[in-house]
C-alpha cells in the first residue's frame, strides 16, 4: 500500500517540477522525499500485512 503512496507522490512531485509550479510553498523535491520515505518505510515491512501470521501457530500446523 505505501509503495501505491509513494508512486502518486513521486506523480505529483514530477508534475510540479515540470510545471515549475509549487503547492503552498511545496515543491516538487519535497514530493520526491516524501515519496522516498515511503518507500523506505515499504522496504522496512511497515504497513504491509502478512497472510501467514494469522494462520501461524500450532493449530495451523496440525491441520495439515
Amino acid at each position: 500500500m505505501l509503495a501505491v503512496v509513494a508512486a502518486i507522490v513521486f506523480g505529483i512531485g514530477f508534475l510540479l517540477d515540470l510545471l515549475g509550479t509549487r503547492i503552498a510553498g511545496i515543491s516538487g523535491m519535497t514530493f520526491a522525499l516524501l515519496g522516498l520515505t515511503l518507500l523506505a518505510l515499504h522496504q522496512a515491512g511497515v504497513g504491509t500485512a502478512s497472510i501467514r501470521s494469522r494462520y501461524s501457530g500450532w493449530r495451523g500446523r496440525a491441520r495439515r
